[in-house]
């Protein structure tokens, strides 16, 4: 009897603690995922293998887009390096940021999204490129910026970084330093694929007969091999991304971490960078997230990468800052028919050159204004000293570069820009001036305007003064490294002073 009553006891103490258990397991709350950005340097959207690039070797790239979600409709706020990179950070446009300008670094009291989530709780790392300015090194726990090697030509240009050049040496390391026990932010930033390009860095090169052309640089043999190289750069960021992936694997943190692939601007051809033309702003977006995602989507929304502060916010369950100017893309993740934008917007600032642009952009047209349409379309001084457009003037001279081909000599330029996408995705047929579009044009310009006006986008009173050469890519007095904040530049304006390099008076 005396047994029985033990027995009776213990089995009421094994239900309770069965009961007990479930409920602790079900009051868990879910882990926070595990974030990690890669941002390519200097790669056009289609020079990738998902986006049917056929001739490139990207089967990293390949397989993150078959076991996520691709994005063809993705745009960047800016087509220069570091005001895009500022503007993703802050989640503010260009102009908003005070670092709108080519190497302007990110000012104090400007809030990032990286920030946000450290004080949540995250562990934030980044390695690689940096280009953000001294006042947002706090928001990283970690930081692994890539290291000049040694310098050739002059000035610090065309330089080497410590490394195979790829900078991406320490993508691994930053993973496997970080702690175990905290959700975590990576931003693990490429130097490939930006130039200078050089021969030797693949065992297995990119054949310069098999690079895709668009039809707005010649078909010649320097031009050609420019790609190849640029190809090859690709190729090695992406054998490093299958690293990442791996070593997310080995960890067992796959499943709840979400990547996002995308570059800070595209290729440095030209037209291409530095310009608002799809070759410069659209950007390859590839987010996986096994927990959420079923692989192989495609997602046709419009998105901007003033959306990626809010979006990541979001994901880690924090409300986004009011002061960002994006908008969280997470109800587009979680189904692909929901519209974020009708509309995205982009700005072209000084980068190496004096410009003031500014885009609009629908799923069917994009509107450019060019505000300083005296100057040429010159692309950035990396792309003037480099094989395809020294090539290019070769072309020229003889006067077999077509119209498409000369746009970037042209002055003066289209103050408006008109182009219907669908029908000309190469932008090569501006209707500005067509009748049958005029209700289009005011429509894209009365958007401009829209944004331009809410998000106090004001033309300076001041031009900047270019930093190079137009001509030979070469260094102007006017180029200071490293560059002084727009707070010093408007102090020196204000007092009438232009701001020169004292080494190269």
């Amino acid at each position: 009897m005396h047994t029985n009553k033990l027995y009776h006891l213990f089995s009421f103490l094994v239900i309770c603690s069965l009961f007990s258990c479930q409920e602790k397991k079900e009051n868990v709350p879910a882990k926070k995922p595990n974030i990690v950005l890669i941002i390519a340097d200097d790669v056009n959207w289609d020079d990738i293998g998902p986006y049917g690039n056929k001739n490139i070797r990207t089967p990293n790239l390949d397989q993150l887009a078959k076991d996520g979600m691709l994005f063809n409709q993705a745009f960047l706020t800016t087509s220069s390096c570091s005001p895009s990179r500022t503007s993703i950070i802050s989640g503010l446009y260009p102009h908003n940021t005070d670092a709108e300008q080519l190497a302007w670094p990110l000012p104090e009291g400007k809030r990032t999204f990286v920030q946000e989530l450290k004080n949540a709780g995250y562990w934030t790392g980044l390695a690689g490129k940096y280009h953000l300015g001294e006042a947002v090194t706090d928001d990283f726990d970690a930081l692994y910026e890539m290291q000049w090697n040694d310098n050739i030509g002059l000035k610090g240009i065309d330089r080497k970084l410590v490394g195979d050049g790829s900078g991406c040496d320490d993508w691994i390391k930053l993973l496997k330093e970080r702690p175990k026990d905290q959700p975590f932010f990576t931003w693990l930033a490429a130097y490939d694929a930006h130039r200078p390009f050089y021969e030797g860095i693949s065992d297995n090169p990119h054949n310069p007969e098999d690079v895709n052309l668009p039809p707005y640089v010649p078909n010649t043999d320097g031009v050609k091999k420019d790609f190849a190289l640029y190809y090859d750069e690709i190729s090695r960021m992406d054998s490093y991304i299958g690293k990442v992936v791996s070593e997310l694997e080995k960890q067992n943190v796959a499943e709840n971490t979400i990547i996002l692939f995308i570059s800070d601007n595209g290729r440095a051809f030209p037209r291409d960078k530095t310009t608002l033309y799809e070759g410069g702003i659209k950007t390859p977006w590839i987010i996986k997230w096994p927990a959420k995602i079923k692989g192989g989507q495609i997602n046709n929304e419009l998105v901007s990468s003033v959306d990626i502060a809010p979006t990541f916010m979001q994901v880690a369950g924090l409300q986004p800052l009011k002061e960002f100017n994006g908008t969280s893309i997470l109800p587009s993740i979680e189904n692909t028919s929901v519209s974020i934008h009708e509309e995205i917007y982009a700005e072209d600032h000084f980068h190496d050159f004096e410009d003031y642009t500014r885009a609009v952009r629908t799923k069917q047209f994009k509107y450019i204004k060019n505000y300083y349409s005296d100057l040429p379309n010159t692309p950035s001084a990396d792309i003037i000293r480099g094989l395809g457009w020294q090539s290019m003037l070769e072309e020229k001279e003889k006067g077999t570069l077509n119209k498409a081909q000369l746009k970037c000599f042209v002055t003066p330029r289209d103050v408006d820009e008109l182009f219907d996408i669908v029908k000309d995705p190469y932008e090569l047929n501006n209707l500005a001036n067509n009748p049958e579009y005029s209700s289009v044009l005011e429509d894209m310009k009365s958007r401009l305007e829209k944004i331009r006006n809410t998000t106090n986008d004001v033309l300076p009173t001041v031009r900047t003064p270019d930093d190079f050469f137009r001509e030979t890519g070469l260094p102007t007095k006017y180029r200071i490294r490293p560059r002084p904040s727009k707070a010093v530049y408007m102090k020196a304006q204000a007092e009438g002073k232009i701001l020169t390099n004292p080494d190269m008076e």
